[in-house]
């Protein structure tokens, strides 16, 4: 009888950690890890302030809420580069998306692609 409590005891624990969920451990992303080192050393400007100089410079405002309507851009995210210490912006408007490149050091705007 001890030996099927034991087994039973055993079988129960086993499942119960296999039924834990799995740590999520932190994945390396070399790009926003490079953006950050070039942020903090002073290469690079925030992405907040990338942000927002892109923002100005679009031909119509920045959605509040994903799916904003017809005159609006939705933002989509940003992308790094860390050779040409750049970003590129992603955004949706009329079913059309556009890519804005701005350089990160200086936040002057590169290219425009639709």
């Amino acid at each position: 009888m001890r030996t099927m409590k034991s087994l039973l005891a055993s079988l129960l624990l086993g499942c119960a950690l296999v039924a834990a969920p799995a740590p999520v451990f932190a994945q390396s992303n070399p790009a926003q890890e490079a953006a950050r080192r070039d942020t903090q050393s002073g290469r690079a400007l925030p992405l907040r302030q990338i942000e927002a100089i892109v923002f100005r410079s679009l031909d119509a405002p920045v959605c509040s809420n994903s799916g904003g309507g017809r005159d609006c851009y939705e933002y989509l995210g940003p992308a790094y580069d860390p050779g040409a210490m750049a970003y590129r912006l992603k955004f949706m408007r009329n079913s059309r998306v556009t890519f804005v490149d701005i350089d990160a050091r200086t936040g002057r705007v590169l290219s425009r692609a639709r």
